[in-house]
This record gives C-alpha cells, structure tokens and sequence, in this order.
C-alpha cells in the first residue's frame, strides 16, 4: 500500500495543471456529460458520474439502457488506460462524428483515443507488460512490473483524480456535503 501511495502522489504532482483546468471548465460549461469506460476503468467512470449527479449535473453512462441520445453541446468523457479499448474508442469516434467535444483520460496521450480527443488528461499509471519476457532479462535491463497487475495503477490513479474533480467542482459551484447528500441515494 505503501508503493502505491508513493506512486498516487507521483501521479499527483505529474499532473498537467492547464490540462485539468480545461478538463473542470468543460464539464462546467456542458450542457450535459456522457462517461465511457469498460471494466474497470468503465467502474471508474461510473463513480465519477455519480458523484457528478450528486453535484446535480445532468450525467449519463454510455451502455446503459436509459442513457439519453448525445447532443453537439453535451460533452462525452472517455476513460481508457491504454487509450486504445475498442468499445471506448469506438464511442469516442462517434461522439466526434456527432459533434460532441470528447475528452480522453489516458495514460497514452499519442494512443488512438489521445489523437482523437478534442482534449486529454494524461494520468500517470498505466504500464504496459514488459518486452522481454525473461524475468532476468528485465532485471538487469530495468524493465520492472507493474506494482499492480492490468493496469490497476491507472484505475486508482483515475478514482483519486475524479475525486479530486469533485473537491474543485464543489467548491467552484459552492456546493458542500450537505447538498451533495441531498441527491444521494434514499433505497439502497
């Protein structure tokens, strides 16, 4: 745990200040926000999107049954670690077909998704498997693993990001706890 709170406030201070600026006024100044992910970086998404929801925007998830048509001013946010997941780029392209401004969160800003985005935040955390194969071989080369297994680095980072999102978005929107817990769930 320790490893990988070293790596969250390497990710941290990695982070492109302008590139989260732009990210926090895009999702103000939407009319509404779409996130698309899959697995567990989509898992990531979805928490972002509640969180949004609890902030009263109006928020949907793309693969959902209820999710509404997407619109030119509505934003469409794409979560991917390699930034090359078929079903988040598949999205992202026709997001960008449509007119929406489409937003890549990624750890490849030159992946498919980073070079289709109209804007990227690169997180820090996604590692692809090392080259050589030879645990030997990527000892002495450098080549480490990943401290996580299949990109979790990236999903946490992505999960402390969004949260951090939030914290500004409250605050730029003057909105506290309290008045997030009014849009909480009341079945559970």
């Amino acid at each position: 745990m320790g490893l990988i709170n070293k790596h969250m406030e390497s990710a941290s201070k990695k982070l492109d200040k302008d590139e989260v600026e732009v990210f926090v006024e895009k999702i103000l100044k939407s009319k509404r926000v779409f996130l698309v992910g899959a697995g567990r970086s989509g898992l990531m998404a979805k928490a972002f999107a509640m969180r949004l929801m609890h902030l009263d925007r109006d928020v949907h998830v793309i693969g959902e049954t209820i999710t509404p048509s997407v619109r030119e001013d509505d934003i469409l946010i794409a979560v991917s670690g390699s930034g090359e997941t078929t079903f988040v780029v598949s999205a992202a392209e026709m997001g960008k077909n449509i007119g929406v401004e489409v937003v890549g969160v990624t750890s490849y800003p030159d992946s498919t998704l980073g070079k289709l985005a109209n804007h990227i935040v690169v997180l820090p955390g996604r590692v692809e498997t090392a080259e050589k194969k030879d645990y030997i071989d990527r000892q002495v080369s450098g080549e480490y693993e990943s401290l996580t297994p299949m990109g979790t680095l990236f999903e946490q980072t992505a999960l402390a990001f969004f949260d951090g999102v939030i914290a500004c978005l409250m605050k730029k929107l003057g909105k506290k706890e309290i008045d997030l817990k009014e849009k909480h769930a009341t079945i559970e």
